[in-house]
């Protein structure tokens, strides 16, 4: 399917165009979210799954691609994924049995190779 590539695709030249427009701002706020997401007290794997099930809250295909593909590079497994989403849908309901999907399709996207 690849829509979450697609997805990264699509925000790719905008958010270069607001880095150009606003160098301050966006480098803060990239320099903000590195701090964010470094290796702490919690591992950037644990950090990318709980950004994971706040995309699905905020029904943020962006956040869910972005956050999706952090969590297969940093070698979440499927079970923590899985697992992460049932709490996301128990946390938002309904919404969360469409955006849930949505994430383990993005993590499937990243995650596995091409077929």
């Amino acid at each position: 399917m690849e829509h979450f590539h697609q997805v990264t695709d699509d925000l790719r030249a905008p958010y270069r165009e607001l880095s150009e427009a606003l160098p301050d701002v966006m480098s803060r706020y990239n320099a903000f979210a590195a701090a964010a997401m470094a290796d702490g007290a919690l591992p950037r794997r644990m950090k990318e799954l709980i950004a994971l099930a706040i995309s699905i809250t905020r029904e943020c295909d962006g956040c869910i691609s972005a956050h999706a593909r952090g969590a297969a590079r940093r070698g979440a497994t499927l079970a923590e994924v899985t697992e992460m989403i049932g709490v996301a849908m128990v946390m938002n309901g309904g919404p969360g049995a469409v955006w849930g999907p949505r994430a383990l399709a993005a993590f499937h996207e990243f995650a596995d190779p091409p077929a």
